[in-house]
């Protein structure tokens, strides 16, 4: 569900990236312009190279556009802002293994100066959300993947951002624990709101999650097609993938994907 109206949450305007290399100089980005508004749930899907992280990361201020600009709530990106949370895919170096699961999901929260007494419900309230209600005694080292992988979401959504930027996240984790993860992250958008920015490899994936799913071309990467995904709400594992409109987004995005026009 989205609002799609007022101030985009994030912007690139006409974005391009490039990085110096062996042979001179390699462009990831170029040209790249789209909104996402409040409440929408946007992946980004490209080939392999196509600049996916590269665009993330200038969407979260981790990363300087070299030409063109990066917007957050209208106004320039010049470094990460409180609104903004961010998930990687390597949740084992994300997550500090001499830290509970409490304390590695209250840190944002000490960090930004919010006294104790408000930020225990805070924590206890985000772990409920994504299913560990009971794992704020135990260490990241003694959770498996997909677990680990909730507390880095917990973690993010600990300080409420209107803006969830996910880079693959669910990558490195085997295929049930990936549709139980992609249920939690449709669940969690709904129950706190948030505006979200997905990279992913997995154009199913991008299907099932999305409002919109922002299509690469090969590298440079330009934005090939912005697609408008009109599946159902609340989706569902089975039913949703079994829908012939699935099959024809799939058909369609995979087409664009690999097109070497």
């Amino acid at each position: 569900m989205t609002e799609g109206t007022g101030t985009p949450v994030v912007s690139l305007r006409h974005v391009a990236k490039a990085y110096p290399s062996a042979a001179g100089v390699r462009v990831a980005l170029r040209d790249v312009t789209f909104d996402v508004a409040r409440g929408e749930f946007a992946c980004v899907v490209g080939p392999s190279g196509a600049g996916k992280t590269t665009l993330l990361r200038c969407l979260a201020g981790l990363m300087p556009p070299t030409s063109g600009e990066a917007l957050f709530e209208g106004a320039p990106l010049r470094s990460v802002p409180d609104g903004i949370g961010v998930v990687f895919q390597d949740y084992g170096r994300s997550l500090f293994p001499w830290l509970t699961v409490t304390r590695n999901v209250d840190l944002p929260l000490r960090v930004r100066g919010m006294r104790r007494d408000e930020r225990a419900p805070r924590v206890a309230e985000v772990l409920a959300s994504v299913g560990l209600a009971d794992a704020g005694r135990q260490y990241p080292w003694q959770l498996s993947g997909g677990m680990q992988q909730r507390v880095a979401i917990a973690r993010a959504l600990a300080y409420r951002p209107d803006l969830l930027l996910m880079d693959e996240p669910f990558a490195s984790v085997d295929a049930q624990t990936r549709f139980e993860l992609e249920d939690l992250i449709l669940r969690v958008r709904e129950e706190f709101g948030v505006t979200v920015v997905f990279v992913t490899h997995d154009i199913d994936e991008a299907i099932y999650l999305a409002d919109r799913v922002v299509v690469l071309s090969r590298s440079p990467g330009v934005v090939a097609e912005i697609v408008d995904v009109t599946l159902p709400r609340p989706r569902d594992q089975i039913a949703t993938k079994a829908d012939e409109a699935f099959a024809r987004y799939r058909e369609h995005i995979l087409g664009l994907v690999m097109s070497r026009g």
